[in-house]
């Protein structure tokens, strides 16, 4: 297990600076997030060109990228070129969104079994981020999915079972099917507080994941527009050693 640092942390800064600064901060391990609403080193520049791509990453940064985190709903098509751009950049867990609540669970699986197939070809791990919105806001019907779907992890993001609507849901049960972690602290009222007033209770989970064999990454994923900018190098340092503490 290793701890890592999501450039979605500093998403109102260029991927370079965002780079720079994780660095700064030292940790060793990076991941990048992915937006289609960014103008800085979008999914559609990935798309069009992961050649170039990837070399810009190895020019940004010298730390090990341990996975892609995709936020935003895009076209399945261009999955290709991602799942490409991670094999570049020797990275296996990619993380995307499931569509939002309402959608039909056969459909969702319909979409989610030819991207896993096309991901496992390329020996990358595929996974849901479970978050508000979304089908896997519900710890039940995450793993439903997996279930359904062969090869499909999770991302697993306790702030959003801790204030989301599910959140007097026990959600260890996602654990076996856990193949990445976000980390930040929250409370049922807030989705990120600073590091220690909140309720996440990180030694519980890390000893849930550790039944199961869990061997990847913790990446401290603070949301930049809720932290405030001279806190935030403080906020993922402590969470940092906090989390190391732990392992």
């Amino acid at each position: 297990m290793f701890i890592a640092a999501s450039t979605g942390c500093f998403a109102d800064l260029s991927f370079e600076n965002a780079c720079t600064q994780i660095a700064d901060l030292e940790f060793d391990r990076i991941e990048i997030e992915l937006s289609s609403q960014r103008e800085d080193f979008s999914i559609a520049s990935i798309v069009a060109d992961p050649d170039a791509a990837m070399t810009r990453c190895r020019t940004a940064t010298r730390l090990s990228i341990c996975a892609l985190h995709v936020v935003s709903e895009i076209d399945p098509s261009d999955y290709t070129a991602l799942f490409k751009f991670a094999k570049l950049l020797k990275v296996t867990q990619v993380t995307m969104p499931s569509l939002e609540i309402g959608t039909p669970f056969n459909d969702e699986t319909d979409r989610l079994k030819h991207l896993v197939a096309q991901a496992t070809q390329d020996g990358i791990r595929l996974s849901l981020k479970t978050q508000i919105g979304r089908l896997t806001e519900d710890p039940h019907t995450a793993i439903e999915l997996c279930r359904a779907v062969k090869g499909l992890g999770l991302t697993l993001d306790p702030s959003h079972y801790t204030a989301g609507p599910h959140r007097d849901q026990d959600f260890d049960i996602v654990s076996p099917y856990t193949t990445h972690v976000h980390f930040r602290d929250s409370t049922p009222d807030k989705l990120q507080v600073p590091v220690g007033l909140g309720e996440i209770d990180y030694s519980r989970i890390i000893s849930s994941l550790k039944r199961y064999d869990y061997r990847r990454a913790f990446s401290v994923d603070l949301l930049p527009e809720l932290t405030e900018p001279s806190q935030r190098g403080l906020e993922m340092r402590k969470l940092r050693m906090l989390l190391e503490s732990l392992l």
